[in-house]
């Protein structure tokens, strides 16, 4: 075997009274493709800084083979020293020369960014992208990328793989996104409790390997103080979690989206049946021909889709396409320009704001859950604080902790723990996954996996969408937009298959045949049943409507109970029968709809 590239040996280091490294041993060689993995605030950003050489460290060794080139794309890289996105770029030359200038411009075309676009004018994609073309001409021999794929679209990152397949140096990699780090290692270092486990396997081999080590120390627990049993229960949480759920919730997973394929592949009976409170009507979002486009840019042509209770459905295409656009619209907050959107009874939608406007820093964990009493309602239910922090993984010492002093892993849980306590049918989430790391990655997809309402998802992260959504909306671009039953690999799978019988329908000659006269079909008529029911559906709804409205005021009337508990009973039962009713009409006017699409 050829000597290591890079060593650390015996690396010590120490923040504050604990410390953060001890005893570190790693290497790594030339053909090494590592995926460098722990929990949030286990050190991995310092540990790859290490390795670049621009951190120090207590005590220890770092030898580099001499003539060995190191690169570290660092998650916010700073460009303010360039003024172009060519001067930026070309600064990441090892080797650089006026000849070899323009490979800055090529790479920068196939990102899609221009040489000459000044930095200070660039958004943080824009930085980010810029970043990862300097990194991928520096012809270095070890590449180290920290999230490189936060901000990136899916067509980006696909690309970004395809070149890192074809690197010829070691790489080392940082990120959340588990289809990235599967497709592109062959060895797992695991930071855990200031050491570094190596597996000479990919990222695909570390749930299992990590399980195992875990539970072999949950055995020996009892021999171990008690931080360090504190800290494997902690990450055993967060990791053996995604393998005790995933059988039994992708079985139920691969049921909705058989159920969804049918929805969208056949026009006639809608066969749904989900487990959901039956809080929203049926029919949650109905988009008919919808049309939109901003100047000369179209965003959607004639799109529809009908999306039903307890749907979970993705939203994916390359950044600039209309992602927000087409969940605007969706949602209400936006009118299309043509068709029309209908939105169903009694819905809650609930934002999941990444903007972190619902915590502020001043208050502690538990000011920031609760009025000021120990029990918080999550969605309808009472819970104590104390318990329900810790299903976010917050330990019950942090109950009082300010929310200034928690990591950026444990505000993002914080948050998720705050908006998915609020009352909601339908929950709307726009690249939920930027910025998160693995743990807080698993507790959401741990959470939608168990949310009984409708889903509506904006994602770049493929696996994420595999685990959850049962159908994905496309936006294939000038206004295209498809719906494809399943995940993103189902997507990837269908499109195939689309391109091939095309390709084979387009060889294929066409056989003249022999003209004969047939007799005209008799065009199909809509019966007067059907007919008068389409023109009064929706007026019995609008009422039945009106009605609920009406008895859910009365029902909420302070001491309504206590004063006339036998009217409050007649009042709720008359509720729930409505309620009954509602959806009864509306399934009722639905299928009459899809009935008419047929005969148009």
């Amino acid at each position: 075997m050829a000597p290591p590239l890079l060593t650390l040996t015996d690396m010590a280091l120490r923040y504050g009274p604990d410390p953060l490294f001890r005893g570190v041993e790693l290497s790594i060689g030339e053909t090494d493709r590592i995926s460098l993995v722990g929990r949030n605030g286990a050190g991995k950003s310092t540990l790859m800084k290490i390795i670049h050489g621009s951190v120090e460290f207590d005590s220890g060794e770092r030898f580099v083979k001499p003539g060995t080139h190191v690169t570290y794309l660092e998650q916010d890289p700073d460009l303010s020293r360039y003024k172009t996105a060519h001067d930026y770029v070309i600064s990441g030359l090892v080797h650089s020369s006026e000849h070899d200038h323009f490979q800055a411009d090529i790479i920068l075309a196939e990102i899609g960014l221009e040489g000459k676009m000044e930095t200070a004018n660039m958004s943080g994609g824009e930085k980010r992208r810029a970043a990862i073309a300097r990194a991928l001409i520096s012809e270095t021999d070890i590449l180290l990328l920290d999230e490189p794929t936060n901000h990136l679209d899916i067509a980006t990152i696909e690309w970004l793989e395809s070149k890192l397949k074809s690197w010829r140096g070691a790489l080392v990699l940082i990120s959340h996104d588990r289809t990235f780090l599967n497709n592109l290692t062959n060895t797992t270092f695991w930071l855990d409790r200031g050491l570094v486990r190596r597996l000479d396997k990919g990222f695909a081999h570390f749930e299992e390997w990590s399980n195992t080590i875990l539970e072999q120390e949950t055995a020996e627990k009892e021999k171990l103080d008690k931080l360090i049993a504190k800290e494997t229960d902690w990450s055993h949480k967060g990791i053996t979690a995604r393998r005790k759920r995933n059988m039994g919730r992708m079985r139920r997973l691969w049921e909705l989206r058989h159920q969804r394929e049918q929805q969208i592949a056949v026009q006639g009976t809608v066969k749904l049946s989900t487990e959901t409170d039956k809080t929203s009507g049926k029919k949650v979002i109905e988009a008919h021909k919808v049309y939109k486009s901003y100047d000369d840019k179209v965003i959607l042509k004639n799109f529809n889709t009908k999306i039903l209770r307890g749907d979970r459905v993705g939203i994916i295409g390359p950044n600039g396409a209309g992602k927000s656009t087409l969940l605007k619209i969706l949602t209400g907050d936006l009118d299309p320009d043509q068709g029309r959107v209908k939105l169903g009874t009694n819905l809650e939608a609930t934002y999941l704001d990444q903007n972190r406007t619902l915590i502020k820093d001043t208050d502690t964990v538990w000011e920031t859950l609760s009025d000021g009493s120990d029990h918080i309602m999550v969605r309808g239910h009472s819970k104590h604080i104390i318990s329900y922090i810790k299903d976010f993984l917050f330990d019950a010492s942090q109950a009082h902790s300010p929310v200034g002093s928690l990591s950026g892993g444990e505000r993002n849980r914080l948050l998720l723990a705050k908006t998915l306590a609020q009352p909601t049918n339908l929950l709307i989430l726009d690249e939920p996954t930027n910025d998160l790391d693995m743990d807080t990655l698993d507790l959401l997809q741990d959470v939608l996996s168990e949310y009984n309402g409708t889903l509506l998802l904006v994602s770049h992260d493929r696996d994420f969408l595999d685990r959850l959504v049962t159908s994905t909306i496309v936006m294939e671009g000038n206004g295209d937009v498809i719906e494809y039953p399943g995940g993103y690999s189902d997507y990837v799978r269908q499109r195939k298959n689309r391109k091939d019988a095309s390709v084979k329908t387009a060889a294929k000659p066409k056989e003249k045949k022999p003209e004969q006269p047939t007799e005209k079909a008799p065009a199909k008529k809509i019966s007067y049943k059907h007919k008068f029911a389409l023109e009064n559906l929706p007026k019995e709804i609008a009422k039945i409507e009106k009605n609920i409205k009406m008895f859910e005021e009365k029902i909420s009337e302070p001491d309504f109970y206590n004063k006339d508990p036998e009217l409050f009973n007649k009042c709720s039962a008359e509720l729930e029968k409505l309620t009954l009713q509602l959806e009864e009409k509306e399934e009722e006017l639905l299928e009459l709809e899809i009935m008419m699409e047929e005969l148009e």
